[in-house]
């Protein structure tokens, strides 16, 4: 039975090309959301891939309004912040932040032993506007804490959060509601994802190629869905020699002003104005970044 004939798929409304930029100290990122191609896909705010090679990172900054997502996809990132956490992610984990009404931290990858670089993505979700004022807090989720579903010996389905041929994942990992699955296609296999009803969704092409409907997305390609259908259908032809592994995200879209300045979001330009100056004058949300410096953001000198 063809999958069409069980899930109406989503229609594509974009496709396009990461295209590779500097970011953080000697950092290489490909983004796609946070763009003029995919700007404020709510909840999406940026999508980045990143590679990070040598003593090269992303030392003290800050962030308000929104949480972060970061999934690990080769080598360790250490991670330190001003409320004292401090930890490190290892390939396949995932940390889920929730800046909220402000936190100041480092995120350092580990150079490899290889010389490799330190692979993953960090997705950026906007926060409910009641929920901007919450207090900063972590999640993170390890490889061993995610469960994997096959449906055919040609497809592998790793559930990080919702759900995925009746496979749940574990709950409560972020405020505003995200479904994130990575699946690995083998040629002559094929992915169909129901998707929650209303929500925005896109797929990120990792490795190989996949097809879409009659549309070929190649490596570093985003496909940005409409939000009609009830789903995503993506395969990976016989006649194809490669792998490829896409990683399918939606959320739940935000009805709420978006007004963001790098990694401060908030829902009017005053409320912005307020953070960078609260940031400056390490005031309201910032007072703990006052005269505090990460250990591992000193690796950079």
């Amino acid at each position: 039975m063809p999958l069409s004939a069980v899930l109406k798929p989503r229609t594509i409304s974009k496709l396009f090309l990461a295209i590779e930029q500097s970011e953080g100290v000697g950092a290489r990122v490909r983004r796609s959301i946070g763009t003029s191609r995919l700007r404020n896909f709510s909840p999406f705010l940026l999508l980045d891939h990143f590679f990070v090679s040598g003593n090269a990172g992303f030392p003290d900054h800050g962030h308000i309004g929104q949480e972060t997502i970061t999934y690990l996809i080769h080598g360790q990132v250490d991670h330190e912040d001003f409320t004292g956490s401090a930890g490190t992610i290892d390939e396949g984990d995932l940390q889920f932040m929730t800046a909220g009404r402000g936190i100041v931290h480092a995120e350092m990858p580990r150079p490899q032993k290889d010389g490799s670089p330190v692979v993953g993505l960090q997705l950026w979700v906007d926060l409910p506007e009641k929920l901007k004022e919450s207090e900063p807090r972590y999640r993170d989720l390890r490889k061993d804490e995610i469960p994997i579903v096959r449906p055919s010996d040609k497809v592998e389905i790793k559930v990080i959060s919702g759900e995925s041929h009746g496979v749940e994942s574990v709950k409560d990992l972020a405020y505003t509601p995200v479904w994130m699955i990575d699946a690995t296609i083998k040629p002559g296999g094929s992915v169909s994802q129901p998707l929650p009803e209303g929500w925005n969704a896109f797929a990120y092409v990792l490795d190989g190629d996949v097809v879409c409907g009659t549309t070929v997305a190649k490596q570093y390609n985003n496909i940005a869905f409409a939000r009609d259908g009830d789903g995503v259908e993506l395969s990976v032809p016989d006649s194809y020699d490669k792998t490829a592994r896409v990683a399918i995200v939606a959320g739940q879209v935000l009805d709420q002003e978006v007004v963001q300045y790098g990694p401060f979001v908030a829902t009017s330009k005053e409320k912005i104005y307020q953070a960078m100056m609260d940031y400056q004058n390490t005031t309201n949300a910032f007072e703990r970044a006052k005269n505090w410096e990460s250990k591992i953001g000193k690796r950079i000198q």
